[in-house]
């Protein structure tokens, strides 16, 4: 997959440090996958949840961060929308 939008994942590690390795092992993960299917990406990510308009919530760490993404099965493209703590997520309005 081509995953666009790291500067928000890199923003989001530079105030949260103790979550680079999570976030990096997710971002080679994501672009070595090859998800033609909601499926092919559930199989991956059992607790990933999917939201209407292709956007995709992963859970990272053990549950302690969340990474927003639109989905583009077909193009085999991710945008990162959003990244946050848990607290952060249960904040937001998705």
């Amino acid at each position: 997959m081509r995953v666009v939008g790291r500067q928000t994942i890199e923003n989001f590690c530079v105030r949260y440090p103790e979550a680079r390795g999570r976030m990096n092992a997710w971002l080679v993960e994501a672009e070595h996958a090859i998800w033609k299917r909601p499926a092919d990406l559930k199989a991956r990510y059992a607790s990933a949840s999917f939201l209407a308009g292709s956007t995709v919530v992963f859970n990272i760490g053990g549950n302690r961060f969340r990474l927003v993404a639109k989905v583009a099965f077909q193009s085999g493209t991710v945008m990162v929308v959003r990244v946050g703590t848990h607290a952060e997520y249960d904040a937001w309005k998705l």
